[in-house]
């Protein structure tokens, strides 16, 4: 038998006040990328079956190359909020979950940059 009130059972696991937030950053990152697949998936499958000149030459425009690195860094960060929400809401252990949070955020950042990295290099060296 517990003496404590339904308040003070319920202290500490109330909102993080971050729902919002993550809602919003989320329908806004899938909106972003709605123009932005559009103006990334044409000049890439244009360039698709090319030789190395050509794809060169393609991502050396700067609009090209800047819509790239847009696409990529919007849909990793979408990707990453879609995974943080599936793994809150499917992993019951605490550390377990801890970890794959964490390593969420550090792989989808490290493919992201490492993404950008190789769209700058084209585009920087072309």
């Amino acid at each position: 038998m517990s003496y404590r009130t339904d308040r003070q059972r319920v202290e500490g696991l109330g909102s993080a006040k971050e729902g919002v937030h993550h809602f919003w950053t989320q329908r806004v990152t899938a909106i972003a990328l709605l123009p932005l697949t559009v103006l990334f998936v044409f000049p890439f499958a244009q360039s698709l079956g090319g030789t190395y000149e050509e794809v060169m030459a393609t991502y050396a425009n700067p609009f090209h190359a800047i819509v790239a690195v847009l696409f990529i860094l919007v849909a990793f960060r979408h990707l990453q909020l879609g995974l943080q929400v599936v793994i809150e809401d499917y992993v019951s252990d605490k550390a377990i979950r801890t970890a794959a949070l964490l390593a969420n955020v550090l792989l989808t950042w490290a493919f992201a940059l490492a993404g950008v990295f190789a769209v700058l290099k084209i585009a920087f060296t072309a």
